[in-house]
């Protein structure tokens, strides 16, 4: 599959429903939990398609369906849209500050409010403070926490993943009540110019679904790029 620094045990998981097509059964590759890690060999699984999910390295691997995409956009070559640049302008009173990845009480009850107004039935919505920290954080990554704040209140967390050639977006949450600001894309966007600044080439966005309409704002950032047979092509808008 692959060249790397180890040999690497792979493990599929049982079938079971897709959480985004729900006609379509699921099947997915996870890296050894017990294979020693680094920033370099983490760098080449994304490369090759593959996410963290806390301590899980993962790439769907389903036997009648291809279509999870994992997408990067080009940090240097990016291009906002006259729609991204308003998001843009709405949230220039947003001051972003990066924080170790550890757990805040601040954070996660932002976390859970979150959840509650977009995912109320979801398993992610869970009181639990242990099932937060093992979704979010891991030994196995370099990551940051991207807090968002208004006023000196927090209004937004962006997570995200530091590989050697750029960013990998593992998760954001906002405040609900600030949905007109569309903190989600600028969150994106403000990944997208940190990564520039920083002199890296990438902001990994995961997975994006052409048929799964909760995922098509990942093609809104161009150009970008899909894994697809086994190499990065050319995404279309």
């Amino acid at each position: 599959m692959m060249r790397a620094e180890q040999p690497i045990k792979l493990f599929l998981s049982m079938p079971h429903p897709c959480p985004y097509l729900p006609e379509e059964e699921a099947t997915t590759l996870v890296i050894d939990p017990d294979l020693v890690m680094n920033p370099s060999l983490l760098m080449k699984l994304t490369r090759t398609g593959f996410r963290r999910s806390g301590d899980m390295i993962y790439r769907p691997h389903c036997a009648r369906c291809a279509a999870c995409v994992s997408v990067r956009v080009s940090a240097t070559q990016f291009r906002s849209t006259r729609s991204q640049r308003r998001v843009w302008r709405r949230n220039l009173d947003v001051e972003v500050t990066p924080e170790p990845a550890e757990f805040n009480a601040e954070h996660f009850e932002l976390y859970l409010k979150y959840q509650a107004a977009r995912h109320p039935s979801s398993s992610m919505y869970d009181p639990d403070p242990e099932k937060y920290e093992s979704f979010l954080i891991s030994e196995r990554a370099n990551t940051d926490f991207y807090l968002l704040r208004i006023a000196g209140k927090l209004a937004g967390v962006a997570v995200a993943d530091r590989l050697a050639d750029g960013l990998s977006a593992v998760y954001t949450f906002f405040d609900p009540a600030l949905t007109k600001r569309s903190l989600g894309t600028f969150a994106i966007l403000w990944e997208l110019n940190h990564a520039r600044n920083l002199g890296l080439d990438w902001v990994y966005l995961g997975y994006w679904i052409d048929a799964c309409k909760k995922m098509s704002y990942k093609t809104r950032f161009m150009p970008a790029q899909g894994y697809i047979e086994n190499r990065w092509q050319p995404l279309k808008r």
